[in-house]
């Protein structure tokens, strides 16, 4: 089981990276192979709608990012964790799902098969309480995990997170990271990891 993570808070250390690290704990421990990218650690562009990729599927940016799509295609799993910022994932996070550009121009342009099914987690968390705090970033969410051919499962969400290390005062929150790692490092159905499903279209 290969786990690929982006954690996408300008915070290292923070409330978004301390939960993204108990989900991975959880999956070491059940013996997956994970990476995890910082994404306000790498220099990159967003996607710069140039039509570069258009005739072949590659992106012609040459950055920090450059290296990390074959592993994007290689990982059996892509986790996205990401605080609200206005209502909104980060802007590197935000970045991120652009350079997912050159991966829809493969799908639905170039019409190449993926070569294996792959499956997309989000976690989040947001310092307000409204209702619907997550309904707009899980569209956008959901839109990249399919550019990048990965289905969508849904993912873990936590409001009223906001000063430094609240979210080591949520009663349930790292618990329920952890659990979720061990679920998908063990290579249990997907249809039976602990974690919170959407039907946002």
């Amino acid at each position: 089981m290969k786990i690929l993570a982006f954690q996408g808070s300008p915070r290292i250390g923070g409330n978004t990276d301390t939960l993204l690290k108990a989900f991975l704990e959880g999956a070491r421990e059940a013996g997956a192979e994970v990476e995890k990218y910082d994404l306000y650690r790498l220099e990159f562009s967003p996607c710069i709608e140039c039509g570069g990729c258009d005739e072949t599927g590659e992106c012609v940016l040459e950055d920090d990012f450059s290296p990390l799509y074959p592993k994007l295609f290689e990982a059996d799993v892509i986790v996205l964790a990401s605080p609200i910022f206005f209502y909104n994932i980060s802007s590197r996070t935000q970045a991120l799902v652009e350079r997912s550009q050159a991966c829809w121009v493969r799908k639905y342009m170039l019409k190449e098969t993926a070569q294996k099914k792959r499956h997309g987690i989000f976690l989040s968390l947001g310092a307000t309480k409204g209702k619907k705090l997550f309904e707009g970033v899980q569209r956008v969410v959901r839109y990249f995990f399919d550019a990048i051919n990965a289905e969508y499962q849904g993912g873990l969400f936590f409001r009223g997170i906001e000063k430094r290390n609240d979210i080591k005062k949520h009663p349930s929150a790292l618990k329920e990271a952890h659990a979720l790692g061990l679920s998908v490092g063990r290579g249990d159905p997907p249809e039976t990891w602990p974690l919170v499903r959407t039907s946002t279209p």
